[in-house]
């Protein structure tokens, strides 16, 4: 017998957890399925602990620049304090137990299993039948890609999860990937005395962002002493006891103790069975419309929709679904302003479209940069200034589509201009606001004085 309740929501990372929360506190019954672990990639191999890793690096960085601006110091790092922080404040060794009752608290029947859809309105967990009245929603996420090189399967390769979860480092480490993930942990890595060396396939890091992003984040992983390849497509991968050997595209080799392969994420839509909610198995993710809504009182929300895999969104979509299902008013999705930042240091953040993107899109675009080295702040920085402000104006219109702001704080930074590009604040006035002195944020002006 089919257990009936309202809503069903199928993997609980960030955005599943949030929509399953939010309908059983509103009087809704929910029933919340999750293989894995409440709470998703984000809290256990993802945000959370790989910026406790990034916050530590940054310190050694930090200590190293002493000399140049207060004195001497002497730095000897130590990886058991990061991974014992990631093992305990972050994790709690990889155990969920507190997220399962903060979701059980809330009303949510939680059952630990992989989903399948067995029909219409249907999803059967082991050997439990459960019936919605009001619909399924999902939010299965993605999981690492590992790419077809010759050699690669079967290796004792690592993801981003093995990565966050070593207790020790490997004195040298090849990265397969030269996105986000790829660069974050390289220059983490070689912060703590791991001879890393990133491999992209592609001529560029950060290929999605700017030039500008790419050679910021580049020079920044030199300096670390990570060795770069772009435009190097690795054709074949060995490992033996001595560890793995790839071989690059133009026939020389690089070889480290450990293979991170961070070349991208992908959905498992097939395992779902969303066929028989008249999706596509074969998708690489699932198109919704503007309330979350894939298909008759079916939704989806986060990584698995294709639309960034960021925290930050699958929480936005899930406001989103949420008041659908539940009937209320409400903003549809607007994806014009999508923040995304890459936590290297120098933090590199953006919003909106790049030149390229916007001129793609036939807009008539002007471009002011301004460099934070020769900024107030920056000067006052000296060490670790490094990074720019890019803005990207549709100048017909007078507005800002797109934004950079790479530096110590990009991140932060970036919040004004994602406020500008949200709100579609004319160039005229942001140019004619006060910014406060000496602050990062005060580059902004620079790079509206550079538009042309």
């Amino acid at each position: 017998m089919a257990e009936t309740v309202d809503v069903i929501v199928v993997g609980l990372g960030v955005g599943g957890e949030e929509v399953a929360g939010r309908l059983a506190e509103a009087g809704l019954t929910v029933v919340g399925i999750e293989g894995r672990l409440v709470g998703g990639e984000c809290p256990y191999w993802g945000c959370v602990p790989s910026k406790m890793m990034i916050r530590a690096g940054n310190a050694l960085a930090e200590a190293r620049r002493v000399p140049g601006l207060a004195g001497t110091s002497e730095v000897r790092a130590d990886w058991a304090p990061v991974a014992r922080r990631i093992r305990e404040e972050a994790t709690d060794s990889w155990d969920d137990k507190v997220a399962v009752d903060r979701l059980v608290g809330k009303g949510v029947t939680f059952v630990r299993g992989w989903a399948s859809v067995t029909g219409p309105d249907e999803v059967t967990v082991g050997d439990r039948v459960f019936h919605a009245t009001r619909g399924i929603v999902i939010g299965t996420g993605t999981e690492p890609a590992i790419p077809p090189i010759d050699g690669l399967a079967g290796t004792p390769l690592w993801t981003n999860r093995e990565a966050i979860e070593a207790a020790t480092l490997p004195e040298s480490l090849i990265v397969l990937g030269g996105g986000a993930i790829g660069v974050e942990l390289a220059q983490v890595f070689a912060r703590f005395g791991v001879t890393v060396t990133v491999v992209e396939a592609v001529d560029r890091l950060l290929a999605l962002e700017e030039p500008e992003s790419s050679d910021l984040a580049r020079d920044a992983l030199t300096r670390d002493g990570v060795t770069v390849h772009v435009g190097a497509k690795a054709s074949s991968v060995r490992h033996d006891d001595a560890g793995f050997t790839v071989t690059l595209g133009d026939g020389s080799t690089v070889t480290a103790a450990k293979l991170l392969v961070a070349t991208g994420r992908k959905v498992d839509l097939a395992r779902l069975g969303v066929d028989r909610l008249g999706l596509d198995p074969t998708a690489r993710a699932v198109t919704v419309d503007d309330r979350m809504r894939a298909a008759d009182r079916v939704w989806a929300v986060g990584d698995v929709t294709g639309h960034g895999a960021f925290t930050h969104m699958a929480m936005y979509q899930a406001g989103i679904a949420v008041r659908d299902i539940l009937g209320q008013d409400g903003p549809p999705a607007d994806y014009r302003a999508t923040p995304r930042v890459t936590f290297t240091d120098p933090e590199i953040g953006a919003v909106g479209l790049t030149v390229a993107q916007a001129r793609e899109s036939g807009l008539r675009v002007r471009v002011g940069t301004g460099q934070v080295p020769s900024s107030s702040r920056g000067w006052i920085h000296k060490l670790g200034n490094e990074g720019f402000i890019k803005l990207v104006e549709d100048a017909d219109r007078g507005v800002l589509v797109g934004a950079t702001s790479a530096g110590p704080v990009g991140g932060e930074v970036l919040s004004a201009l994602a406020v500008a590009v949200h709100a579609q604040v004319p160039v005229d006035a942001l140019r004619h606001m006060i910014y406060a002195y000496p602050t990062f944020h005060r580059g902004i002006e620079d790079a509206l004085r550079d538009l042309r």
